[in-house]
């Protein structure tokens, strides 16, 4: 069976499993804690357009998650079949960010690569912040000015509560001489945001306000 479940959605189905092993602990009525349980594996199912039996094999055990160590060994089959990152060479990267000098791409390995949606390049010197993704299963590159605030706000990317900067990109206005600015909060730690990611839909929507 080839690797088919994304990134985001993998952290979907573990955000699922830690709230039914929550449940277990908190749900006594045993009606409501088995209606619960089928409620997580529809919306678990449903992430996905059309699963083959293997497939369906696999992500079933959900249903008996109680307990941390079922969590982890369940997590762990799942996690054979996540699609990483599709790694990004740095003759790619310049090709995505032409006007960056002297970039330089972090040392990734496989299981980097397993828990990436997008890759946040940090150049704390010249407080910038560059994005790479994919975007419609095209690579993208993103150039920000990136300014943290030192204190916790909502990313736009995550939707979580962490640590954030306001970042911004620059183009020429439609009038000679002027520019525009486009952009919004989003978390300082991109390996932290990436692990929040449990959807692409805002990451994506804020790739597209970034490119506007």
């Amino acid at each position: 069976m080839e690797p088919f479940i994304r990134v985001d959605q993998f952290h979907y189905i573990k955000d699922c499993t830690q709230k039914l092993i929550h449940a277990h602990a908190s749900i006594n009525d045993r009606d409501v804690l088995d209606a619960y349980k089928s409620l997580t594996l529809e919306k678990v199912t449903n992430l996905f357009v059309e699963l083959e039996t293997e497939k369906k094999l696999l992500l079933h055990p959900i249903l008996d998650m109680e307990n941390k160590e079922q969590a982890e060994e369940f997590l762990g089959k799942v996690k054979l079949y996540v699609i990483p990152f599709k790694e990004v060479t740095l003759q790619t990267a310049k090709k995505l960010l032409p006007k960056v000098k002297k970039l330089k791409l972090p040392s990734l390995d496989h299981a980097d690569l397993l828990e990436l949606s997008y890759l946040g390049i940090d150049d704390q010197g010249s407080q910038k912040k560059y994005l790479i993704a994919y975007l419609n299963g095209k690579p993208i590159g993103v150039p920000g000015q990136f300014n943290p605030i030192n204190k916790k706000g909502i990313c736009a990317v995550c939707n979580k509560l962490e640590e954030v900067g306001l970042f911004l990109t620059e183009k020429k206005g439609t009038i000679q001489g002027t520019f525009t600015k486009k952009g919004n909060y989003i978390c300082q730690n991109s390996h932290k945001c990436n692990q929040n990611l449990t959807s692409l839909e805002k990451l994506n929507d804020f790739l597209l306000l970034c490119l506007k």
